[in-house]
């Protein structure tokens, strides 16, 4: 049995087809990565702001139950 050398037409044409799926996949890839890594950007930033209020929402709770500790003593 005899494999034939030559190189087809047909061939050449597959194989660039298929390369450039390959880009335009590779292509679309890399654009939700960065979208993705983008979006979690943002929400580390909004993480941060989430944490600073509750500590802050802590701080304004202390103040009331001293203020209220305060208005129950002058009832007595």
């Amino acid at each position: 049995m005899e494999i034939e050398k030559k190189v087809t037409i047909s061939l050449i044409m597959a194989i660039l087809i298929q390369t450039g799926g390959a880009l335009v996949w590779a292509g679309s890839a890399a654009e939700r990565i960065t979208a993705v890594e983008t979006e979690l950007g943002e929400r580390r930033s909004v993480a941060e702001r989430l944490a600073r209020v509750e500590a802050e929402l802590e701080g304004v709770r202390a103040q009331l139950d001293r203020i209220e500790r305060r208005m129950e003593g002058r009832d007595e």
